[in-house]
């Protein structure tokens, strides 16, 4: 990546899981989780940010410290809890977060956090067809409000990508904002003119690499013509 000429560089939990050999979801353990983070970022002269999923259960001064630890610049800390299969409280959750801040600024330590917000998450993975994603807009909404005043720097709508609803959400917002490309969401350009602050392709290209490599090990196990 940064011999692409990425400025930075976002680690996914569920590629980095899967490369460990766990399932995704905080099935890996934090540790693990964090090692691999900390070897990208002794690896790269550009910041990292880490996808620490839902906090893997910490305390928010016990992530901050394993987070500075491992040399990040920043995280992503989603809004579902894993245990329960369920989102967890908008408010109780807007706190966690702020307590996040708060841990880190009282260590000095400019963390960006971004919060995933996984309203649309569910739905999706469910079966839910096109033109439901509006009606979701408005929890989206308080949640990405409640989480911007306690003192995130961006929101992560994840698989948010209908542009009716994507557009309701960017026009109410009141902070930056990641979407994940997904393939059927607009082109990029439309993104950025939407002032889609991020775009992130999430566990897309780990797959996209895996099979690449299934493709490979196919062709290898198919008889030569000249056999």
């Amino acid at each position: 990546m940064v011999a692409a000429g990425f400025p930075v560089v976002a680690t996914t939990s569920g590629g980095v899981a899967a490369a460990l050999g766990y399932e995704d979801h905080e099935h890996a353990p934090a540790e693990e989780m964090l090692a691999a983070a900390a070897r990208i970022a002794r690896g790269v002269d550009v910041p990292v940010t880490v996808d620490a999923e839902a906090g893997y259960g910490m305390a928010p001064a016990e992530l901050v410290a394993a987070l500075r630890s491992a040399g990040v610049a920043g995280c992503n800390l989603e809004d579902t809890d894993h245990a329960a299969g369920a989102l967890r409280d908008c408010d109780r959750h807007a706190e966690w977060l702020g307590a996040v801040r708060q841990a880190a600024s009282d260590d000095g330590y400019g963390l960006v956090i971004n919060a995933r917000i996984d309203v649309f998450l569910g739905p999706l993975v469910g079966g839910a067809g096109p033109g439901t994603q509006d009606a979701l807009v408005p929890e989206a909404l308080r949640r990405a409000h409640a989480y911007f005043e306690a003192g995130v720097d961006c929101v992560y709508p994840i698989v948010l990508w209908e542009t009716d609803a994507l557009s309701h959400f960017m026009a109410e917002v009141r902070g930056p904002v990641n979407i994940v490309r997904l393939p059927p969401a607009p082109p990029n350009a439309e993104l950025a003119a939407l002032g889609v602050a991020r775009i992130s392709w999430g566990h897309f290209l780990y797959h996209d690499a895996l099979a690449r490599f299934g493709e490979q090990l196919a062709s290898l196990s198919q008889p030569s013509q000249a056999d």
